[in-house]
């Protein structure tokens, strides 16, 4: 049981016995570093069920709580509130308990829980992923493994947009241009081809639109009239229509697409359940439509279209069926979902990551799956976040507008290797050795730096700043796990012993944080937040590195002692790795 359940119950107790109350909630703080305490018991709110004044209060209680709990050592009260020094006993016994435990602060998820299925990536297949699919597959793959940690089953999914106009542009475009060129005849991977002849339509359209204008017709006029829009157009109409060579030519590019996106997945250590394609979910959604028309929901105007009227909960009327009978987007998010769900009967809940512009459609996309009945609707998600960014005048991209994916990893591994190098701290790495750690330090910076900010907030992301060796950074974090890796690497002595020694303050304040591990988990968890894990794991490595300077360890005569900080620095090291992994980070064994 924790602390705070052990107090609370106590606390209760304490005051239902000498006052005669009921006290529903006890408020706990952490102790000002300017008294001596462990946790703060703040007594006002107590006030109202009780006519005294504060400290005598806060005495009655505190007597009461030295004769009959255990864990309390001794206690002092300063105006409203109650600080309360934790016996070493208690610390040692929560230790003793942990030391051991694999995936200390994991909960195994039981074989009948629901599960989550947790959308991420997401992305056209007319170009390659950016700065902001990082930030989207970063959250989506770590949000869904603390959902795990928390003990639920997850599933990691996407859809793809595979079709539409978009994707016909990058097919004209190389049918047009590209003389037969593949990835493996230019070198180039095929997200960066395809997306190499998604530009070059672009300059071939503009360039007729500017011809057209020059001939007289309005802007408007032109972009519509242009040859490349209406060939794109019809090659749509082709690929609905199943125009065999279309459909051909679409499976390849694709495929050229997707073969791309692995090799950015993997570098960036993500993986997915299932995939989802619109080119097999646009016509989902549209069977839902005629159930929701007779239970009431929708409603058909006279031109034939189908509507949701949510003007009473505060939205307002939205069109789920066109007049020629063709499907939206809401429609095809309806049916998605519902399709998820008798693909995965345990689904009891989804969490869509998506930038913050689509906030509106998740609000009536999860209502209108409300009102249809389903009874997962109620755990629905939208992991909201904001824009990347970059400062002015970093990596910018090759097209000069959107930052490259690829290219942002590969920045960050030469960022680690350029900074690793002035540090000068790799003799008797091979190259091999070095390779792979600039990899580790680099996609730790990008991953940490990322994921240490609330998700809702737009963010600045800076390479050069996130790899720095000191202060809250990934680097920062695994550099302190590599230096508890030397400790035992040194190590010749038993550790398999129960410690039982007098406690150091620096090394009570490490449990203290310690024992937070598994509440971080489930409120990063409940908020959809890795940032809390982030924030958590660089309190407890400052923590640790002020233990490390304060006292000695492998130094120490104490042998009980000795083995005890080793004890200690082996847990950190583990709770580091555990959390990290939450992150998707890895860890270096050497730095």
């Amino acid at each position: 049981m924790m602390l705070q359940q052990i107090l609370t119950e106590k606390i209760q107790k304490a005051v239902q016995d000498i006052f005669d109350v009921t006290l529903e909630k006890v408020e706990f703080q952490a102790t000002r570093r300017e008294f001596e305490g462990d946790i703060t018991v703040v007594i006002f709110p107590l006030l109202k069920l009780v006519k005294s004044n504060p400290v005598e209060l806060g005495n009655k209680i505190g007597d009461y709580l030295v004769q009959n709990v255990t864990e309390v050592a001794r206690f002092n009260v300063v105006s409203g509130f109650l600080n309360i020094v934790i016996s070493d006993a208690y610390y040692l016994n929560f230790f003793n308990s942990i030391k051991n435990i694999d995936n200390y602060g994991f909960v195994t998820p039981k074989e009948d829980a629901k599960a989550t299925m947790v959308e991420f990536a997401s992305p056209n297949t007319n170009k390659p992923l950016h700065l902001g699919h990082v930030r989207n597959i970063l959250l989506g793959y770590s949000v869904a493994e603390i959902i795990k940690a928390s003990g639920k089953k997850v599933y990691k999914t996407q859809i793809i947009n595979d079709r539409g106009i978009h994707i016909c542009k990058s097919m004209l475009a190389w049918q047009k241009f590209g003389n037969g060129e593949t990835p493996e005849t230019s070198g180039l991977k095929g997200d960066k081809l395809v997306g190499k002849y998604y530009v070059e339509f672009d300059k071939a359209y503009k360039s007729e639109i500017s011809a057209l204008m020059a001939q007289g017709k309005s802007e408007e006029e032109a972009k519509k009239q242009a040859p490349m829009i209406l060939e794109a157009q019809q090659m749509l109409l082709d690929w609905e229509a199943g125009k065999p060579e279309v459909v051909g030519l679409w499976k390849t590019m694709n495929q050229w697409v997707y073969d791309g996106f692995a090799v950015t997945y993997n570098d960036l250590g993500v993986g997915f359940d299932s995939y989802y394609y619109e080119s097999n979910t646009y016509l989902l959604g549209k069977e839902v439509v005629s159930f929701g028309l007779e239970k009431g929901i929708f409603e058909k105007d006279p031109d034939g279209s189908v509507w949701i009227d949510l003007t009473e909960d505060g939205l307002d009327r939205k069109i789920v069926l066109r007049s020629d009978g063709t499907a939206v987007y809401m429609t095809q998010d309806i049916g998605t979902a519902i399709q998820r769900v008798k693909d995965n009967p345990d689904v009891g809940g989804m969490v869509y990551t998506v930038g913050n512009e689509q906030d509106y459609h998740f609000k009536v996309l999860f209502l209108i799956l409300k009102k249809l009945g389903f009874e997962w609707a109620e755990s629905l998600y939208h992991l909201s976040y904001g824009m990347v960014e970059l400062p002015s005048g970093k990596m910018k991209s090759r097209e000069g507008t959107v930052v490259d994916a690829d290219d942002l990893i590969e920045e960050m591994v030469v960022t680690a290797r350029e900074i690793s190098e002035e540090l000068g701290k790799l003799e008797g790495y091979s190259e091999e050795e070095k390779a792979k750690l600039y990899k580790t330090i680099g996609m730790g910076a990008l991953k940490y730096y990322m994921l240490k900010v609330d998700p809702k907030k737009g963010m600045m992301f800076n390479p050069e700043e996130s790899v720095d060796f000191a202060g809250n950074t990934g680097p920062f974090i695994q550099y302190t796990y590599a230096r508890i890796q030397s400790i035992l690497r040194k190590t010749d002595f038993d550790l398999n012993t129960d410690a039982a020694v007098e406690i150091h303050e620096k090394e009570k304040e490490l449990l203290k944080l310690m024992e937070e591990f598994p509440v971080v988990i489930q409120d990063a968890a409940k908020h959809h937040s890795p940032a809390l894990i982030a924030n958590y794991l660089y309190d407890l490595v400052r923590e640790y590195n002020s233990f490390y300077q304060a006292v000695s360890i492998l130094g120490e005569e104490d042998l009980a002692k000795k083995v005890f900080r080793v004890q200690l620095s082996k847990k950190v090291g583990e709770v580091i790795k555990s959390a990290f992994g939450l992150l998707g980070i890895d860890v270096p064994e050497r730095m």
